[in-house]
């Protein structure tokens, strides 16, 4: 693969194990043991991956990851030693793509990795440019625009955008969501729909808090309405 990663982990054992692993799957590893080193590598390479701890030194993950997105789309993964519900979905609605809970098994976070790169490149470039009303959606740009004006999304929003899109009125459920957009082959959590989905809400709709545009389906999924 060979694809370029960051994985920001104050644990020294942690740090050298995830990298050990991740380097025999293929990565090119670069780490950082604080928040502060974290976002200084960050800024002075190009990253395919950031794989960011929650409790770190200097500078918190959340806080990594809220600068992380305020300038870049990549994929961010998010390390916790909490499985805790308000933890898991604070980083996600700072941007996270996914987590992964600590102690961790270094074939799920591999697996986790693969997915997060997969799904931040694999569009087709020759499917054509969507129009759904105010938004127009460019697959091979990987760009996404409402009324004119550029969104600002991350690589899993807009996905999650374009695969909703693809099919205005198709009932989504969360576990295919999970499957088309996140590439998991098995049951994963379903509050990485929701987080992803209140995220891009805030970014298509008038008023997020009664959407017009990707409708809830009580106790089934989500909708794309064309307007």
């Amino acid at each position: 693969m060979h694809e370029r990663l960051l994985l920001v982990e104050d644990d020294a054992s942690i740090r050298e194990v995830a990298k050990l692993g991740l380097t025999q799957a293929g990565f090119n590893v670069t780490t950082a043991p604080d928040g502060r080193e974290g976002l200084l590598h960050f800024r002075q390479a190009p990253f395919d991956l950031v794989i960011l701890d929650v409790m770190l030194p200097v500078l918190d993950g959340y806080e990594v990851c809220r600068q992380i997105r305020a300038e870049s789309r990549v994929p961010i993964i998010m390390l916790s030693a909490k499985s805790d519900t308000v933890d898991v979905v604070v980083g996600l609605e700072l941007g996270a793509d996914d987590y992964v809970t600590k102690p961790f098994e270094m074939a799920e976070l591999v697996a986790r990795a693969r997915a997060a790169v997969r799904r931040a490149t694999a569009v087709d470039d020759e499917e054509p440019v969507l129009v759904r009303g105010d938004l127009e959606i460019d697959p091979g740009a990987f760009v996404a625009r409402r009324r004119g004006e550029e969104l600002s999304l991350s690589a899993t929003e807009f996905r999650l955008l374009l695969e909703l899109a693809r099919r205005p009125g198709q009932v989504f459920t969360r576990e295919l969501l999970l499957q088309r957009v996140w590439n998991y082959d098995y049951l994963g959590d379903s509050r990485l729909v929701d987080v992803a989905v209140q995220r891009l809400r805030a970014k298509v709709e008038d008023d997020p808090k009664k959407p017009r545009t990707i409708k809830t389906v009580r106790g089934v999924g989500y909708r794309f309405d064309a307007g």
